[in-house]
């Protein structure tokens, strides 16, 4: 039985990038918070410190 990949729109990982910048950098809160797991919001995060996460440069 395979599980079935969730995605998530670019605007909603922006959103999640700016909650972790609301919560002084602290990546297991932001992500308890989202509902998420802090491995995936741990990932979009450096995505996006390396400027490769589509919708958060904005927030850079």
């Amino acid at each position: 039985m395979s599980k079935k990949q969730k995605t998530y729109t670019a605007e909603f990982k922006a959103e999640a990038i700016k909650a972790i910048e609301e919560n002084q950098g602290n990546v297991s809160k932001s992500a308890r918070q989202l509902g998420i797991s802090m491995q995936t919001l741990s990932n979009w995060n450096n995505k996006a410190k390396a400027g490769t996460l589509a919708g958060t440069k904005q927030y850079s």
